[in-house]
C-alpha cells in the first residue's frame, strides 16, 4: 500500500470538479462525506465551522477543505457569509429544516445575493412531514422505509451499520443532487433547492425489493430470500479458523463451479432453487466450510467465478492483493483511508490537505475570479 503523505502538485486543479466552489456549513455523517466525495473531485470547498470548534484536520472525511472558523450568531458574520455565497456554485447543509432560515441564511435570502447557486440540504427525514423537525438517527430513518425489516437475521433486523441511511440514501443522493442541478443551472443560469432526505434516499434504494415483492419474489420473512442469507448460495460462512467466508453463487454456472469445488456431489443440492431445501442445505454447508480454514478456502475458490471473497476487517482490507494493486486504500499522514472513487480517466481525483484560512481571504480570492 502506497504512503502518499506528501502533498500532489496537481490537487488545486485535478479532477472533474476543478473550479467548482462549495460552502459546506459543518455538521455530521452524509454531508461531511457527500463534500469528502465533491472536494476529491476536484472542487474547492470551504467549510465554515463554529469557533474553537478543534476541528481534526487529518480528518478523512473532512480531508481537503479550507476551515474558515465563524460565529453564525453574529451579524458581521453572517454578512461575511453571505458575501462568499454570492460566489459560490453550491452550498451544503444538514440543520434541522429552519435553522437556516433563523440564522438569515436561508434560500430566498442566499438566492437573492446569488441566483444561479445550488443549495443542498441533507437532513433524515426532509423539509416537510409530521417528522420533519423530529430528531432521529440512521437507524430511525431506515426503520421507515422497509430497509431495516429487510436486513437481520429470522429472530430480529440488525443495522447495517448507518451504510443505508447516512451514506447510501443520504450522501450519495446528496452528490447526485449537487451535480444534477448544477448541470441544469448552467443550462438555465439559476440555483435550486435540492432536498436529499435520508428516509427517501433509502426508500429508493430499496427500488429493485420492491420490484420483486410484487411480482411474488420476495417476502417479508428475512432468511427466506436468495440476497438475505436465506439461500445456501449466498450468505456467510465460518471457517475452521474462525474466519469468514462469503459466497455469492447465484447464476447456475456459478452454482456448479462451487458444487465442484466444495465436493457438493449429493442429489440434494440439484435443486438449487427450491427454497423448502435451503435450510437443510445451508446446515450442509456450514459443516463442509468448517472443514478448512480461510486460507485454504481462498487457494481453492478465490479468482474463480464461484463468486467467492474472503470476509476481510477493516485492517486486512488494505492488504488484500486486489485492493493493493488496485491503490482502493492509501496512506496519507499516517492515516489509511479509502482513495477517491470513482476514476476518472482524464481528469483524475485527489487527496488533498485540510488546512485553516481566514474568511475574508477567501471572499478575496473567489471575488477576484470572477
Amino acid at each position: 500500500m502506497r504512503d502518499k503523505s506528501a502533498p500532489h502538485s496537481s490537487t488545486r486543479t485535478s479532477g472533474p470538479l476543478a473550479g467548482t466552489r462549495v460552502v459546506e456549513f459543518a455538521g455530521i455523517g452524509p454531508g461531511p462525506f457527500a463534500c469528502m466525495m465533491l472536494v476529491d473531485m476536484g472542487a474547492e470547498v470551504v467549510t465554515l465551522d463554529r469557533v474553537g470548534a478543534k476541528r481534526n484536520l487529518k480528518s478523512v472525511t473532512g480531508r481537503g477543505r479550507k476551515v474558515v472558523e465563524l460565529d453564525l450568531k453574529d451579524n458581521a458574520s453572517i454578512a461575511q457569509a453571505l458575501d462568499l455565497l454570492s460566489n459560490a456554485d453550491a452550498l451544503v447543509e444538514g440543520f434541522r429544516p429552519g435553522v437556516m432560515e433563523r440564522l438569515g441564511l436561508g434560500p430566498e435570502v442566499v438566492h437573492a445575493r446569488n441566483p444561479r447557486l445550488v443549495y443542498c440540504r441533507v437532513t433524515g427525514w426532509g423539509q416537510q412531514g409530521p417528522l420533519a423537525r423530529a430528531a432521529g438517527h440512521d437507524i430511525n430513518y431506515i426503520s421507515i422505509t422497509g430497509a431495516l425489516a429487510a436486513i437481520g437475521t429470522r429472530e430480529k433486523p440488525v443495522p447495517p451499520l448507518n451504510l443505508v441511511g447516512d451514506f447510501g440514501g443520504g450522501a450519495l443522493y446528496l452528490v447526485v443532487g449537487v451535480l444534477a442541478a448544477l448541470l441544469e443551472a448552467k443550462k438555465s443560469g439559476k440555483g435550486q433547492v435540492v432536498d436529499a432526505a435520508m428516509c427517501d434516499g433509502a426508500a429508493s434504494l430499496m427500488s429493485m425489493f420492491f420490484d420483486m415483492t410484487a411480482s411474488g419474489r420476495w417476502t417479508d420473512q428475512r432468511e427466506t430470500n436468495f440476497l438475505d442469507g436465506g439461500a445456501h448460495f449466498y450468505g456467510v460462512y465460518e471457517c475452521s479458523c474462525g474466519q469468514f467466508i462469503s459466497i455469492g453463487s447465484i447464476e447456475p454456472q456459478f452454482y456448479a463451479l462451487l458444487r465442484q469445488h466444495a465436493g457438493l456431489s449429493e442429489a440434494c443440492f440439484d435443486a438449487q432453487m427450491d427454497r423448502d431445501a435451503w435450510p437443510a442445505l445451508k446446515d450442509r454447508l456450514v459443516g463442509i466450510f468448517k472443514t478448512k480454514s480461510r486460507d485454504e478456502w481462498r487457494k481453492i475458490m478465490e479468482g474463480t467465478d464461484i463468486c467467492f471473497a474472503p470476509v476481510l476487517t477493516m485492517k486486512e482490507a488494505p492488504h488484500h492483493p486486489h485492493m493493493a494493486a488496485r491503490e482502493v486504500f492509501v496512506t496519507r499522514h499516517g492515516v489509511t483511508q479509502p482513495a477517491p472513487a470513482p476514476r476518472f480517466s482524464r481528469t483524475p481525483s485527489a487527496i488533498r490537505d485540510t488546512a485553516r484560512t481566514d474568511i475574508a481571504d477567501v471572499i478575496s480570492e473567489w471575488s477576484a475570479a470572477n
